[in-house]
């Protein structure tokens, strides 16, 4: 096959040539950086928290009666033990928040008082001794609070806790040369917190884009929090046995106490719940950059299809007389796969310059990652299969044009 004469042919077509090309470009940059868009988004939504979330559940609590800090901090321990005497709940425990969702206490984290900028800014997470082991964290060094540390802190109340259980991401962060028990940091305090014990995984809050720098980076303070709202029971259900503690639980706690609200919509919640809340803008969006995806790709397969339809039809007594002068079906099938082929590779030439100036465009507006590489020859190699199936069937058309044609008039 030879290149000059489809040139040749495609110079008296540019504005068809250059269409498709240019839409060949735009749909490789768009597709590779959505591709790319969605890949991030699932992996967001995959992350681990750390979790038994197959047993556990959430109650949002809010007292409907002012109490003083002591009269809260009974009614808590009131209610964690109603909670712990039901057959379906192995334990439970009381937080300010809890992993993904949504949103969170976080803590600026210096390694000395008097450090400007921080080191990290870590999840926060109140808790008592029972905190760890309702969740089904795992401890992978060092030990638990005691009963004894677990310190009270009301409404307008600042503790200060001088030690703190922290995850291994934000241990590897602050003590990159490791041995992090024992060692000290500071949260916006001038009292200095220990680490006393470091887990393998704990989500944070917040999930989104901001606190990507700190991912899995969280600590735990020994702390009670006793405030009228804003107070969260975790309870962890025998295994098999969610269904029964989520709807025991509420019974429960209002038969201790009625002087309490909990939401009936958003104030019980599964962790399954709670994860699919927490990434639903990210499903959402991954969801909308496959649709933009395959409508882009069908369009360029249509366009693609569309001219070479119109090039054939203009092209009969030529492809006719070629068919008189000795050429087969597969010269003319060649032919038009070839002139595809070119056309495909000029847009493509372009589509990757655009590829990655959008990704750099993405990344300085909405601090997405880098465009790896392997998504844009992923994405040259689809729209090259993509152009040589739309117009195959267009050249097999043509391949059948009988020689006939040479002899009817232009």
């Amino acid at each position: 096959m030879h290149i000059q004469p489809i040139l040749v042919a495609l110079r008296r077509h540019k504005a068809g040539t250059v269409l498709i090309a240019l839409q060949i470009a735009l749909t490789l940059a768009i597709v590779c950086n959505a591709l790319f868009i969605i890949h991030e988004r699932v992996a967001h939504i995959s992350e681990p928290s750390g979790v038994d979330e197959a047993d556990l559940f959430v109650i949002a609590n809010q007292w409907g009666a002012q109490y003083s800090t002591q009269e809260t901090v009974e009614r808590i321990q009131q209610d964690i033990a109603t909670l712990r005497q039901l057959p379906s709940v192995q334990e439970a425990s009381a937080a300010n928040s809890y992993p993904m969702r949504g949103v969170g206490w976080d803590n600026f984290i210096t390694m000395q008082p008097d450090q400007r900028a921080p080191t990290s800014d870590a999840a926060y997470f109140t808790g008592d001794e029972n905190f760890l082991r309702t969740l089904g964290v795992k401890l992978i060094a060092g030990r638990d609070f005691r009963p004894e540390e677990v310190q009270n802190m009301g409404l307008r109340q600042n503790v200060a806790t001088p030690v703190a259980i922290i995850t291994k991401a934000m241990a590897d962060k602050l003590f990159p040369k490791g041995e992090a028990l024992g060692k000290t940091f500071y949260a916006m305090t001038s009292t200095p917190i220990t680490v006393i014990g470091i887990v393998d995984v704990l989500h944070r809050g917040d999930v989104s884009t901001w606190s990507a720098p700190y991912a899995g980076e969280s600590m735990v303070v020994p702390i009670r929090l006793a405030v009228p709202s804003g107070l969260f029971y975790i309870v962890r259900a025998k295994s098999g046995q969610l269904a029964a503690a989520m709807r025991e639980a509420p019974k429960a706690l209002y038969a201790e106490n009625r002087m309490r609200i909990i939401d009936p919509k958003d104030g019980l919640l599964s962790f399954a719940q709670v994860r699919h809340r927490a990434f639903e803008r990210d499903r959402g969006m991954a969801i909308l950059m496959g649709i933009i995806c395959v409508v882009l790709l069908a369009i360029t397969a249509a366009g693609i299809v569309g001219l070479t339809s119109f090039w054939v039809g203009q092209r009969r007594r030529q492809i006719g007389v070629r068919r008189a002068l000795g050429a087969t079906h597969r010269d003319i099938l060649n032919y038009f796969m070839t002139e595809n082929l070119l056309i495909s590779l000029g847009g493509l030439a372009i589509g990757v310059l655009l590829a990655f100036g959008l990704n750099l465009w993405l990344v300085t507006r909405f601090t997405l990652a880098m465009l790896p590489l392997t998504y844009v020859l992923g994405g040259v190699v689809i729209l090259l299969l993509l152009g040589q199936g739309a117009v195959f069937a267009p050249a097999l058309r043509a391949s059948r044009v009988p020689p006939i044609e040479a002899t009817r008039p232009a």
